[in-house]
């Protein structure tokens, strides 16, 4: 049971309110951060206009400050922010959801300023106003009032947009607008359009804002048509690029324009035989095409290609899936052999890691003539630990390729794995009878020992019975050494490691 000295609820009432108010002026002097939120919550009691004044008087003493934010002050501006917010979407805006509303506002058009006065090069700050776009939506569901009054007001935050902070807005408020508020914004799109048209100086950004917004209108309205028409109109030739003929055929194929986007899609065909962004979003719209109009073979045919030459996973099992009863498995089996003949050694070994496939990975490994990329430790890892118990000289294959990396690069941060592999090595060694065309493990360490045997802080790392030479023997002349009085590769540091990669 917790003594009554115990920082807790019940002990800290049992001190009485006159006490505990005693001692939170105490804690709070000299920290405004406190104040305020003592402040807050005096005006609960007094229901949510008292509370709506705080705010908005806090609000409006950061719109007048200009200094700049170090990290430090910028996080602590910010959970001041967010004690506003939360009093914004709860108090307030359970009693006055338009009172809401117009707080809300006034906190997104801080914004901008708040953006110049700081670094945000982590978007931190973006993503928080990101948030408050999302509170400001629902409470906006919640709050009587004109939709084209609301649609100025996002028209105003559109063409504001100087640091992406309204990004979302127009998403995040379409089911408030409504029919008629999406229908106002949209005329005053239309007019900004026309002027910019007729002004002598194009501007591309100008018009992708306006874009952008008339896109996100179609979507609201889930008007396919308009959809189509802002590219077919303003911009034909992004029609040829495959992810943005995917984003329109997706549209186009629920409104039952199956065939119109079947037709779309080819004038965007990203040629299979050859990698382009967006294939993947363009074989899926196809997809949904042909099944809709209940082309299934097309569609199977598309899958196994797709899956095939992409060594995509979704597509494969999407194809088995629809397969007839026991024909799945013949398929599987001719598909990963397949696999393991792609062009792309990673990628293959990539595909059957995550399958999973060992017994192939295993073959592929020791077949290749391809020296394995020793850098590529986010397979070479997994796969290691794949193949460890039925395929050992595999995963030795895997785990002395990053060994070798890291000491011909002399990457010093990357000695604790290398050694810890090589550990791993010594113990599979003694599972594996027949070495095939690579060498047994005494020998690969004795050429370690020849190469890089002045690599002292490497070595220094490995287990006595993987190494049990008192010191490294053997050094070549020209090894480069990493210990005391040695001079550091350029290659030595390569920055920190991320915990969990090895």
């Amino acid at each position: 049971m917790a003594g009554s000295s115990s920082l807790n609820a019940k002990n800290l009432e049992a001190l009485g309110a006159a006490r505990l108010a005693e001692l939170l002026l105490t804690l709070s002097e000299g920290d405004a951060g406190a104040k305020r939120l003592l402040r807050l919550a005096l005006a609960e009691q007094k229901g949510p206009a008292e509370i709506a004044r705080e705010v908005r008087k806090r609000l409006a003493t950061i719109e007048r400050s200009g200094s700049f934010l170090d990290d430090h002050q910028r996080e602590a501006l910010l959970k001041d922010l967010e004690r506003q917010r939360q009093a914004i979407s709860g108090p307030i805006a359970e009693h006055d959801p338009a009172r809401a509303v117009e707080l809300f506002w006034d906190l997104l058009g801080l914004a901008e300023g708040l953006m110049e006065r700081c670094d945000d090069s982590d978007a931190v700050v973006r993503d928080f106003f990101h948030q408050s776009s999302a509170a400001l939506g629902q409470v906006a569901q919640k709050a009587p009032g004109d939709p084209k009054a609301l649609a100025d007001q996002v028209y105003a935050a559109i063409v504001s947009n100087g640091y992406g902070q309204f990004d979302p807005v127009l998403r995040d408020l379409g089911p408030a607008l409504g029919p008629e508020g999406l229908g106002h914004l949209r005329q005053r799109l239309e007019v900004l359009r026309a002027r910019h048209a007729s002004s002598e100086q194009a501007n591309y950004y100008r018009d992708l804002t306006v874009r952008i917004a008339m896109l996100d209108i179609a979507d609201a309205l889930g008007d396919a048509e308009a959809y189509l028409a802002e590219y077919r109109d303003h911009d034909p030739e992004a029609l040829t690029v495959p992810a943005i003929a995917a984003r329109v055929a997706q549209r186009l194929t629920p409104a039952g324009r199956a065939e119109e986007a079947l037709v779309l899609l080819q004038g965007a065909n990203p040629g299979l035989a050859q990698r382009r962004a967006g294939a993947e979003e363009w074989c899926d719209a196809r997809l949904a095409a042909l099944e809709a109009l209940g082309r299934h073979d097309e569609a199977q045919a598309q899958r196994w290609e797709y899956a095939l030459m992409e060594l995509s996973r979704r597509h494969l099992r999407d194809y088995l899936k629809r397969l007839p009863a026991f024909e799945d498995a013949t398929a599987e089996e001719r598909a990963l052999d397949l696999v393991a003949e792609h062009d792309d050694l990673q990628e293959a070994l990539w595909f059957l890691l995550h399958w999973p496939e060992p017994r192939r990975a295993a073959r592929l490994v020791l077949a290749t003539p391809k020296p394995l990329n020793g850098n590529f430790y986010e397979l070479l890892v997994p796969l290691a630990d794949l193949l460890e118990k039925n395929h050992p000289l595999a995963a030795s294959r895997c785990l002395r390729a990053m060994v070798d990396f890291s000491l011909l690069k002399a990457r010093s941060k990357r000695y604790p794995h290398a050694a810890r592999h090589l550990h791993t090595c010594h113990l599979l060694a003694r599972g594996i009878k027949d070495w095939g065309d690579l060498e047994d493990h005494s020998t690969y360490v004795a050429r370690l020992r020849r190469d890089h045997g002045r690599k002292y802080g490497f070595w220094s790392l490995v287990p006595k019975e993987v190494a049990p030479e008192a010191g490294p023997t053997g050094s070549s002349k020209t090894a480069q050494g990493d210990g005391p009085g040695q001079a550091a590769s350029p290659a030595a540091s390569d920055g920190p490691l991320q915990p969990g990669l090895w």
